[in-house]
C-alpha cells in the first residue's frame, strides 16, 4: 500500500492474472476513468478513493448523484452487494478487503448538503466569469476593462453586488473609457447585466462571497494519517451545469495559484476527481480550452493529480486526453456511428497487448469489468489489460440526511464558513461616491440658486436705487422749476407794482422829501460841525424832519 493503489487483477483465458496498481509516484500525471451508464464506473471511483485516503492523500470529488457520500460509512454484510463483492475480492485474491469507512468533509455551494464554498468575483476573473455568462467576444472584453478599472481604483469585487456595481460605474463613464481602454457600448453593459440577472437565479449568488475557500482545508489528514476526503454535493449543482464545471475548473486553477512545485513527490499533494467531465469542454471558447490545457499540464509539478470521469472518452479533447497516463475503460456501447468512433478512439489510446483485442473487448466487458492501463515506475503506460474491479470497502451509496448532519458537525472545518462576511467593497464604494456626487451637486445648485437669488435682489436694489435717484432728479427739477416760476411772478409782480400810479406818487413824495430832508440834514449837520446856527435853528430843523417823514409814512398808509 506504501507504493501504490491495488485497482484490480487481470483476468484472461487463464483466469485471474496479475495486479493492477497504481503506482503513487505516477499519480500525478492524471487519469481517465470512462464507460457507459451502469457499467461500474462508480465502484470504481469509490476503490481509487479508497485506496488514496488509506495512503494518506486527500482528495476531491463532486458527487453528481450522491452515492459518493457513502465514502463517509463503512459497507455492511447486510448490504445488498455483499455477497457479489465477497465473491469478487476472493476472486482476485485481495486479501486484504474488508469494510471500513473513510474520513469525509461535505461541501455544498448552497451550503445546503455541506459546508459553503465561496469565492470572491475577484479570484473568479474576468474569464471563467465571461464563460459562466455565457458572453461573447465583445462583452467579455467589456468585462475585462470592468475588472481593470476596478483593479485601478482599488475597488474590491467579492460578490455578485460588487460587480453589478461596477458594470453600472463602467456604464455612467463610457465615454471616457472609450476612450482610453477602446470601446465600452451601454448596450455591451445591459447584456452582462441580463447574463448576470440569468446567473443569480441560478442561484451562483451564494458561491461568491466571503469567507473565501482556504485551499489548506482540503490538504489535510485525519489523526490516522488518511487522507480526507472532500465531497462536492452537486446533485442540485447539476441543474445549472456551467456553474459546475466553471467552478471545478476554477478550483483547479486555484490549486495550481496556490500550490508550490513540488516536481514528482512520493505522493500526490491532492487528487482531483472530476466527475462528468464533458460538461467542462461543451461550447468551451478557444481561450479556455487553452486555459484548461495549461493547468492540466503544469499541475502535475505541483503534487496534483486530475482524473477525468466521463461516458465517452472522446468527450475530452486530444491535447487533454493525451496528458492522461492511468486509465480505465468501463465498456461502452456502440449502436450509433459515434458510439463506434468512440470505441475506436479508446482503442488507439492503449498500449497494444497481443492478448488482448482492444476493439472487441470494449463492447465486451462486464459489470465491474474493465480495461486499465496504468503508468509504470519508469513512467512508461502499461499494456492494457482486461481487468476485474475490486470491490470497494465503504457503503455503495448515499447516506441519510442524520448521518450527513452528525459528519458535518465533527468534521475538522467545523463552522468557519458558516457566517457570510460582507466587509466593505466596491458596492458600498461606490455607492458613497455617488451620494458625494449627488451631495456635490446639489451644493452646488443650491449655491447656484442662492448666487442668482442675491443677483436678482442686487439688480432689484440697483433698480430701485436708480429709480429713486430718476424721482429725487425730477422733484429738483420740479422744484427748480417752480422756484423759477415764482421768482419770474414776483419780478412781473415788482414790475407791475412799480409801475403802478400810487407806487410812482409815493416814489416822487419820497424824492422830495428825502431832498428836502437831506437839505436840512446838511444844514443841520453843518451847523453842527462848523458851529453855525442856533438851537432854534436845531429844533425848527428836526420838526420839519419829523413832519416830512410823518406825511410820507401816512401816505403809505393810505395806500397812495
Amino acid at each position: 500500500m506504501s507504493d501504490g493503489i491495488f485497482i484490480g487483477a487481470s483476468v484472461g483465458a487463464g483466469g485471474v492474472g496479475s495486479r493492477q496498481m497504481l503506482d503513487l509516484k505516477r499519480a500525478n500525471r492524471h487519469g481517465l476513468i470512462a464507460g457507459a451508464t451502469g457499467t461500474g464506473k462508480t465502484v470504481t471511483l469509490q476503490g481509487i478513493i479508497e485506496g488514496f485516503s488509506r495512503a494518506g492523500v486527500p482528495s476531491f470529488v463532486a458527487d453528481v448523484k450522491g452515492d459518493l457520500a457513502g465514502l463517509a460509512m463503512a459497507g455492511s454484510p447486510q448490504g445488498k452487494n455483499h455477497a457479489t463483492f465477497a465473491a469478487r475480492a476472493a476472486e482476485i485474491g485481495d486479501t486484504e478487503w474488508a469494510y471500513a469507512d473513510n474520513p469525509v468533509q461535505f461541501w455544498d455551494l448552497y451550503g445546503e448538503q455541506g459546508h459553503p464554498i465561496r469565492t470572491t468575483v475577484s479570484e473568479m476573473g474576468p474569464l471563467l466569469l465571461a464563460r459562466l455568462m455565457d458572453l461573447n467576444e465583445v462583452q467579455e472584453g467589456v468585462l475585462t476593462i470592468a475588472f481593470h478599472v476596478a483593479d485601478q481604483e482599488g475597488l474590491l469585487l467579492i460578490d455578485l453586488d460588487d460587480l453589478q456595481a461596477m458594470l453600472a460605474h463602467c456604464g455612467t463613464r463610457a465615454a471616457e473609457l472609450t476612450t482610453q481602454y477602446g470601446n465600452v457600448s451601454k448596450q455591451s453593459i445591459g447584456a452582462i447585466q441580463r447574463s448576470l440577472l440569468q446567473l443569480r437565479s441560478q442561484g451562483a449568488e451564494h458561491f461568491f462571497g466571503e469567507p473565501a475557500l482556504d485551499m489548506d482545508d482540503f490538504l489535510v489528514t485525519d489523526d490516522r494519517g488518511r487522507g480526507i476526503v472532500n465531497i462536492l454535493a452537486a446533485d442540485k449543482l447539476m441543474a445549472a451545469p456551467k456553474l459546475y464545471s466553471t467552478f471545478l475548473l476554477w478550483l483547479m486553477s486555484e490549486l495550481f495559484e496556490h500550490l508550490p512545485e513540488v516536481g514528482d513527490p512520493d505522493k500526490p499533494k491532492l487528487v482531483f476527481f472530476f466527475d462528468e467531465a464533458h460538461l467542462l469542454f461543451d461550447e468551451a471558447p478557444k481561450a479556455l480550452l487553452d486555459k484548461i490545457e495549461q493547468v492540466v499540464r503544469l499541475i502535475r509539478s505541483k503534487g496534483v493529480g486530475i482524473y477525468f470521469i466521463t461516458q465517452n472518452p472522446i468527450d475530452i479533447p486530444d491535447t487533454v486526453a493525451g496528458q492522461l497516463g492511468n486509465r480505465v475503460q468501463h465498456a461502452l456501447r456502440a449502436f450509433t456511428p459515434r458510439d463506434q468512433a468512440a470505441v475506436k478512439a479508446a482503442a488507439t489510446t492503449f498500449r497494444a497487448n497481443p492478448g488482448v483485442d482492444v476493439a472487441s473487448a470494449i463492447t465486451e466487458l462486464k459489470v465491474g469489468e474493465a480495461l486499465v492501463s496504468l503508468l509504470l515506475p519508469d513512467g512508461s503506460p502499461a499494456p492494457v489489460e482486461r481487468t476485474l474491479i475490486k470491490p470497494p470497502a465503504s457503503r455503495v451509496g448515499p447516506v441519510t440526511p442524520d448521518e450527513r448532519k452528525v459528519l458535518i458537525d465533527t468534521d475538522p472545518v467545523g463552522a468557519k464558513y458558516d457566517t457570510v462576511v460582507d466587509r466593505e467593497s466596491a458596492e458600498e464604494l461606490l455607492a458613497a461616491k455617488t451620494q458625494e456626487a449627488a451631495a456635490a451637486v446639489a451644493a452646488s445648485q443650491a449655491k447656484d440658486a442662492a448666487d442668482k437669488a442675491a443677483a436678482v435682489e442686487a439688480k432689484q436694489g440697483a433698480q430701485a436705487a436708480k429709480e429713486a435717484e430718476r424721482a429725487r432728479i425730477a422733484a429738483q427739477r420740479d422744484a427748480d422749476r417752480d422756484a423759477k416760476v415764482a421768482a419770474q411772478a414776483q419780478a412781473a409782480a415788482e414790475r407791475e407794482a412799480a409801475n403802478s400810479p400810487w407806487s410812482k406818487a409815493l416814489t416822487s413824495a419820497t424824492r422830495a422829501a428825502s431832498s428836502s430832508i437831506g437839505r436840512q440834514v446838511a444844514n443841520e449837520i453843518g451847523k453842527q460841525v462848523f458851529g453855525g446856527g442856533t438851537r432854534r435853528s436845531s429844533a425848527s430843523s428836526g420838526g420839519l424832519v419829523g413832519t416830512v417823514m410823518r406825511s410820507v409814512l401816512g401816505n403809505l398808509l393810505r395806500g397812495r
